[in-house]
């Protein structure tokens, strides 16, 4: 058997899933301020914990750009999943998810795969929940569009964005996935949200609902809120050094910005 390529096997689980120890900040990916964090299979970043959160009990995971392998081998330490494929596009980063699954004993239980995208899927995994976490939002949206055919639609899928939110929401819609869940944490001074969705036939958002996100507008947390206040900041004051350029600022550039401004004045009024 070729080394990262193990058979997905089952195995009974318990029906919690999150861990209840505490929390580290931090994210794959990013390592702004995080240098001296230990970040590993036993300590999940606070956003890699809020994803967890969101995985079924007992699903069958394929975490797309999986890095270091955290996140699966976490869940299936936790007793939290079946079975799970590792994704990941570069070499680095694969033989890393290889030497974690390896070191925590999981080559029965986690398949890691040299794979681009959703293309790390294959038809007898019986996946049943995929994330993908870390990325733009335009660049998962990618992900999904160009791996469509690996898509069976019964998959729940876990998204962290680092940005980037609304086209992936627009895409999303396009596709008939309905938002089930969306969460906005900040953390080491950045904001970042976790949207949940599921394919359930037709469904319309709003413009507005795209932009913010229709269940953080009913929600209104309050780092949704001060999210959107300090957007709105900023761009005010962008729209404010439009209005004293010396050159001419693209007149499409400012309605959009001042629509967007608009919106999130409502928003918060």
């Amino acid at each position: 058997m070729a080394p990262g390529r193990t058979h997905l096997k089952s195995t009974p689980m318990p029906d919690t899933i999150a861990s209840r120890s505490g929390q580290v900040p931090g994210i794959r990916g990013d390592i702004r301020g995080e240098k001296e964090l230990q970040l590993n299979e036993h300590t999940l970043s606070m956003r890699l914990e809020r994803v967890a959160a969101h995985v079924p009990a007992g699903a069958r995971l394929a975490d797309i750009g999986s890095d270091h392998g955290y996140l699966p081998v976490a869940l299936m330490r936790r007793g939290a999943i079946a079975a799970a494929v590792a994704g990941e596009v570069a070499l680095t980063p694969f033989h890393a998810a290889e030497r974690t699954v390896r070191e925590n004993g999981l080559e029965e239980r986690i398949t890691v795969r040299h794979a681009s995208g959703l293309a790390a899927i294959e038809p007898g995994d019986g996946i049943t929940a995929i994330s993908i976490c870390g990325m733009g939002g335009e660049t998962i949206r990618d992900i999904l569009d160009n791996g469509k055919t690996h898509l069976s639609g019964q998959e729940r899928l876990i998204l962290q964005p680092n940005g980037g939110e609304q086209p992936l929401r627009q895409w999303l819609m396009e596709n008939d996935y309905r938002i089930v869940c969306e969460e906005l944490l900040r953390e080491n001074r950045f904001d970042y949200e976790i949207i949940v969705a599921e394919r359930a036939g037709p469904v319309m958002y709003t413009a507005e609902e795209l932009y913010f996100g229709p269940l953080q507008m009913q929600t209104r947390s309050p780092a949704f809120l001060f999210k959107w206040q300090h957007r709105l900041r900023h761009k005010q004051q962008t729209l404010a050094s439009f209005a004293r350029a010396r050159q001419a600022v693209p007149e499409e550039k400012v309605r959009e910005l001042a629509r967007e401004a608009g919106w999130i004045s409502a928003l918060l009024a």
